[in-house]
């Protein structure tokens, strides 16, 4: 795009500012408009319209508005490394420039269509905080004059993280959505999701978080079709219908995590979403809940702590834990979580579990009843209730 407004304006300043303030202005419209079927063509005819209002600011004779106008009919400048223009977009957003929250929580509001709160949930913080976050994000596009520009095929390894991160929120909102008057599984943000990810590793075939995000995403895609009852209950993984799983799904991710376990072997470390692909792998082998490797699980999540010491990492592995080594050992590493998981629906919910297990009902009915509260949509809260209202 800059490109294009150089070889028509003559000035590469005015080019580029001229493609920041049409990146800005997506920053400002498409949260509330949507975004275009055609973002780059938008961002575009922006761009151009914003260099023409500055010519004509600048001098008002006729044969600069000439000079302008011819830009309507400058074909699109080649796209580069990558040709899809959301993936494009999503990397422009993943802007070094950007802290990496920032980065993420702009791209997820412009691009993925969650709102505001959606995001808060997925990062665990205030509406507010991630409110100031998106906000100094939009200030810094426009005081640095970041421009909608493709980075490099040598600088996008630097920016994929970003992406990643972005993609697979993406995803986790469409398996489980977090909005209450949303549906409780929404595949076009999973299939969208999986369909950049795929991109993205004929982009970067030998990157190992690349291939583990696919295989993540797999493997949890195969199970979509059972994640709801005929009554539109969340179905866990300990009652979902394995026959009814995607096996071709299954075996693509396996094969990816087959590559990838080769590729440790040889010494290469692997990251947070090969791990969880690796994880999930183990789940999908075992063709009843009673034949899972539970101390393969375990040893993953140890192995997977190393890399992410998050706290929702920690509630993971306790989930883990406990059916090697009881309930009350999980529930001691589950409460050591309060003071940051405290808002969190599935900390309630997994203490809850943990409590019923050790036949304190009344701890328990309390804990499902405060996991009711924060959960994010019907399907959760109905699965929920039904665990609470089968206490003794």
């Amino acid at each position: 795009m800059v490109a294009a407004l150089t070889r028509r304006f003559g000035d590469l300043d005015r080019a580029e500012e001229a493609t920041a303030e049409a990146f800005a202005t997506a920053v400002e419209r498409w949260p509330t408009d949507g975004v275009p079927p055609n973002p780059g063509a938008w961002l575009t005819t922006t761009a151009n319209r914003k260099a023409i209002d500055r010519i004509r600011r600048e001098n008002k004779r006729d044969d600069k508005h000439r000079e302008a106008l011819l830009v309507y009919d400058d074909p699109h400048e080649p796209l580069g490394a990558i040709d899809d223009d959301r993936l494009r977009l999503i990397f422009t957003c993943c802007h070094p420039a950007l802290a990496m929250q920032a980065r993420v929580a702009l791209t997820l509001r412009m691009l993925g269509g969650l709102t505001v709160p959606e995001i808060a949930r997925a990062f665990l913080v205030q509406e507010s905080t991630l409110e100031q976050r998106i906000t100094r994000a939009k200030a810094k596009i426009k005081a640095a004059h970041i421009p909608y520009r493709m980075p490099a095929a040598e600088d996008l390894p630097a920016r994929v993280s970003g992406v990643l991160a972005v993609l697979f929120l993406v995803f986790n909102e469409g398996y489980l959505a977090t909005g209450p008057n949303t549906d409780p599984l929404r595949q076009d943000l999973t299939a969208e999701a999986i369909r950049l990810t795929r991109l993205i590793r004929v982009l970067l075939p030998d990157n190992g978080e690349v291939a583990g995000l696919l295989a993540l995403m797999l493997l949890i895609e195969a199970r979509r079709s059972v994640r709801l009852s005929a009554d539109g209950e969340l179905v866990g993984l300990d009652e979902q219908d394995r026959a009814a799983w995607d096996r071709a799904l299954i075996a693509e991710g396996h094969q990816l995590v087959r590559e990838r376990l080769a590729a440790a072997a040889a010494g290469e470390a692997p990251g947070r979403y090969q791990i969880l692909a690796a994880i999930n792998a183990v789940h999908t082998s075992a063709r009843d809940v009673r034949d899972t490797d539970w101390s393969q699980v375990l040893a993953l999540y140890d192995q997977l702590v190393r890399v992410d010491s998050s706290p929702i990492v920690a509630l993971n592995r306790a989930v883990a834990a406990a059916e090697l080594d009881g309930p009350e050992v999980a529930l001691a590493a589950v409460d050591r979580l309060a003071d940051n998981l405290a808002g969190y629906h599935a900390y309630h919910a997994t203490r809850a579990d943990l409590l019923r297990r050790l036949g304190r009902s009344q701890q328990a009915r309390a804990a499902y009843d405060r996991a009711i509260d924060l959960a994010g949509n019907t399907a959760e809260t109905a699965a929920l209730t039904r665990r609470r209202d089968r206490l003794p």
